[in-house]
């Protein structure tokens, strides 16, 4: 455990001061997102936030490969998998970042770097179906080779669709990564994989980067990941939830008299995902019945809809991060303990009492409140900040009319 933290904690360090260089790099290149309607920042910020996260990442797994327990996880080629992998795609969110990708180009990068993952050893061999005379599968090329391309694309867009609030993709990722890396670590610690393991080594290694990035990025943001963050992350979580659930047997977990103990390899992954997931299942729905393309941007998220009854944009993207971490580690915890019926219970209590403190009138009259004083702060800082931005005589014809103000 001491050299996870190690590991976690050099991310976490090298992405947080990696983080200020690349954002004047980023203002110096003009990789700036400006406000458009459906977003929710008033003012021109940099992106590419996901170049800091990925050094961290290198850096982190250097140290790891350099510590004597960790050596153990680069037996095999999984690590190098996400780093080669990782980097080809967060280089494929830094054009993007720049100069705007259209959705075809930035699929098939998705899907190149998806393949290159599983080449290099990241690939489902397993899959538990918790249906009579079926259990355990095996998978070959055939069919594990799509089945982890298609997760890992679904897994780049999901955590791609969900960042669009201050801290939002930063602190859910965090969040999926340590819930990971509890339910890889108490794998080892019960004798069914190595404790020294790739899904472990990953999500402490995300972990770190996003926990790193995140005090950069909290709202007010200082930088986006943008989609060279969000991508590297999904691809990174994906080959966390491909090595750590689909190389092992889930049979060989719990005794088959007991179905959920089976079922958990399963449902952990999902539920850990479950947020993005759900984002992005349904934008391809709503989209798709209105007849637009999936790809086509609109505010209708659901941390949008947060916004839209009134919640601020800080206690929206905390409410987003506790139903993530109830749903994350409520699985993991369920998975530990082989599935209690109290803890079960819990799990719903908590979810229940935060939907209705989410959704109760009284709060959100008192978001409703608390939006409108946030809103009115942004307007007041994008006056000091743009001051050029004054009302000017109507006959007069200004020479920069039309052009974007950036810092």
């Amino acid at each position: 455990m001491r050299e996870y933290v190690v590991v976690l904690l050099t991310a976490a360090l090298v992405t947080f001061l990696a983080t200020p260089v690349v954002r004047l790099a980023a203002i110096r290149l003009r990789m700036m997102a400006a406000p458009r309607e459906r977003d929710v920042h008033v003012i021109p910020t940099p992106r590419g936030g996901g170049v800091a996260m990925y050094l961290g990442v290198v850096a982190a797994t250097l140290v790891a490969s350099r510590l004597p327990t960790l050596q153990r996880t680069f037996d095999d080629s999984q690590a190098y998998a996400v780093i080669v992998a990782g980097g080809l795609i967060c280089l494929l969110g830094v054009l993007d970042d720049k100069w705007g990708l259209d959705a075809l180009t930035k699929l098939t990068g998705q899907i190149a770097a998806a393949g290159v993952m599983v080449i290099l050893g990241i690939q489902l061999a397993y899959v538990f179906l918790p249906v009579a005379d079926i259990g355990t599968i095996s998978l070959g090329p055939q069919v594990g080779v799509p089945m982890t391309i298609l997760l890992t694309v679904l897994a780049v867009n999901a955590l791609n669709f969900i960042d669009g609030l201050d801290g939002l993709a930063a602190g859910v990722s965090a969040i999926a990564a340590l819930a990971f890396f509890a339910y890889s670590y108490s794998l080892g610690l019960d004798g069914y994989v190595d404790v020294a393991s790739t899904p472990a080594l990953i999500t402490a290694v995300l972990a770190g980067a996003c926990l790193g990035f995140l005090p950069h990025n909290f709202s007010p943001a200082r930088i986006f990941m943008g989609d060279s963050g969000s991508m590297l992350v999904g691809l990174m979580l994906s080959a966390a939830a491909v090595s750590a659930t689909g190389g092992v047997d889930a049979q060989s977990f719990g005794s088959a008299a007991s179905l959920l103990p089976l079922t958990l390899p399963l449902l952990v992954p999902i539920a850990v995902l479950f947020i993005p997931f759900t984002d992005l299942v349904l934008a391809v729905l709503r989209r798709t019945l209105r007849g637009q393309s999936p790809f086509s941007p609109d505010k209708m998220h659901l941390h949008h809809r947060l916004l839209s009854i009134g919640h601020s944009h800080r206690k929206a993207v905390l409410v987003m991060y506790f139903w993530a971490a109830l749903l994350s580690f409520g699985a993991v915890g369920l998975s530990i303990t082989g599935g209690r019926a109290e803890l079960l219970v819990v799990i719903a209590v908590l979810l229940v009492v935060g939907v209705v403190v989410v959704l109760s009138p009284r709060a959100r009259r008192a978001a409703r409140e608390a939006r409108a004083a946030e809103l009115e702060a942004q307007r007041r800082r994008s006056r000091a900040d743009h001051p050029t931005s004054r009302v000017r005589r109507p006959d007069v014809e200004s020479p920069s009319a039309g052009r974007e103000v950036v810092r």
